[in-house]
C-alpha cells in the first residue's frame, strides 16, 4: 500500500505534516546560505536524517556520535527547549517551527592572560 502512495503521489497525513526550520548563520555552511526550510519530518531523528541527506556533515554539528543532541546545541520548538517537550521523542505537529541554536564560543583565550598596565589619565 506504502508503493501505491508513492506512485499515486498521495501521501499519507503523517507524511504531509509541514513544519518549518530555522537555520542560523554558524549552520548555514552546511544549507548553501539558506535560513529557512519546510520539511515534514515527523521528529528529530527524522528531521536530522533529512538535514543530512539535503545538507551532509551538517549532522556532526548537531548531535554526539551516540545520536544524542550535542550538549552545546538547543533545538526550540516554538520557543520551547525539544528536552522539556521529550527530546528525541517528541511528535513534531502541522506548522511546528524549529529553531536549531548552536552554542557560540568566545571569550578569553586558552592560556594564561595578560593584563595591561593600568595608566590613569591616558
Amino acid at each position: 500500500m506504502e508503493d501505491h502512495l508513492a506512485e499515486t503521489g498521495f501521501r499519507s497525513e503523517e507524511a504531509a505534516l509541514k513544519i518549518t526550520i530555522r537555520i542560523p548563520p554558524p549552520l548555514r555552511k552546511f544549507t548553501g546560505g539558506a535560513e529557512s526550510f519546510e520539511t515534514s519530518a515527523g521528529n528529530l531523528p527524522e528531521l536530522i536524517d533529512n538535514l543530512e541527506q539535503k545538507h551532509p556533515g551538517i549532522r556532526k554539528s548537531l548531535l554526539s556520535p551516540e545520536g544524542n543532541i550535542h550538549r552545546f546545541v538547543n533545538i526550540y520548538v516554538n520557543d520551547e527547549d525539544i528536552r522539556f517537550l521529550g527530546g528525541m521523542k517528541y511528535a513534531f505537529k502541522e506548522g511546528d517551527e524549529i529553531l536549531l541554536i548552536p552554542s557560540i564560543a568566545g571569550g578569553l583565550p586558552a592560556g594564561p592572560v595578560q593584563h595591561l598596565p593600568f595608566r590613569a589619565g591616558g
